[in-house]
């Protein structure tokens, strides 16, 4: 099912952070409908360091043409601010949907921007982020690739303007509104009523960040359509890779942390390794 027809669904898509195959597969095994890329799980994975634009737009193809080829699920993508103009958004827009992105998030940030959950953003003007939605969706291939329209105004310009240019982001030609680190219930709540019905909306749990982590039937029951967990599998990895890499340091072997790991079998079950090579042996030379 395409992520444009799951929407049509009253309940609401629950969309865990992925970056790479692993844990695309993962993932998809845990019964998950739709995943999600971002931005940030790139950099603080491929790089390293923190989401203040420095991944770029071939990093990110790169790593959802990976994931494609590892999962059939749609695949949201962090298209950050388009990386530029009107004409970049665009040329961002064809490349993400050639490497099989089934929708493309795209903020009102300035560039080079930064997670929506830290201080001191900056915002181009509405008229720009409305113009660079309609030239995103010009340049789709499929009507099925969605836009996910995001504000940031909330930490920069206050609650008000931010339901503003929602509102402008609507009416150019928006798939899905993402109004990006709502401070209280409150907020949330007068999100979904001023737009649930009109649009599919998208709620941003990040841990520790602006937002109260509120669960997915409490979000269904406030009027969201989707919710992602962008960043909490490298935060989880992260810990995890800290406590092995001490104990493995303090210790000079694996055995104490052993209860904590696969074995060499599991991950092999995991990724599938006894169906890869079974299905590579049926394409081998016959005698």
């Amino acid at each position: 099912m395409s992520l444009k027809a799951r929407l049509q669904q009253s309940n609401i898509l629950v969309a865990p952070g992925v970056y790479d195959g692993l844990t695309a597969a993962i993932a998809t095994d845990a019964g998950f409908e739709t995943l999600y890329l971002s931005g940030a799980g790139v950099a603080y994975t491929r790089l390293g360091r923190p989401d203040i634009g420095l991944s770029t737009s071939s990093e990110m193809a790169d790593t959802m043409a990976l994931i494609a080829d590892r999962t059939a699920l749609p695949v949201i993508i962090d298209a950050d601010t388009g990386f530029g103009n009107a004409l970049n958004a665009q040329r961002t827009m064809r490349l993400y949907e050639r490497v099989g992105a089934a929708a493309l998030q795209l903020e009102d940030q300035s560039y080079p921007k930064r997670c929506g959950h830290l201080a001191d953003k900056s915002l181009i003007p509405t008229a720009e982020m409305a113009g660079k939605i309609s030239a995103m969706a010009d340049a789709r291939a499929s009507e099925e690739t969605l836009i996910i329209a995001r504000t940031d105004a909330i930490a920069v310009e206050g609650f008000s303007a931010a339901l503003d240019r929602a509102e402008a982001y609507v009416e150019a030609g928006a798939d899905v509104l993402f109004v990006e680190a709502p401070q209280n219930r409150a907020q949330l709540e007068e999100i979904g009523t001023r737009f649930a019905g009109r649009i599919p909306l998208l709620a941003n749990m990040v841990e520790g960040g602006a937002t109260p982590i509120t669960d997915a039937d409490d979000l269904e029951r406030q009027g969201f359509s989707i919710v992602i967990f962008p960043g909490g599998i490298v935060r989880a990895i992260g810990r995890t890779a800290q406590d092995y890499y001490k104990s493995l340091h303090a210790n000079g072997s694996n055995k104490p942390f052993a209860d904590r790991m696969f074995n060499f079998d599991g991950l092999n079950d995991v990724i599938g390794t006894r169906e890869q090579l079974e299905i590579g042996a049926r394409y081998d030379a016959k005698d």
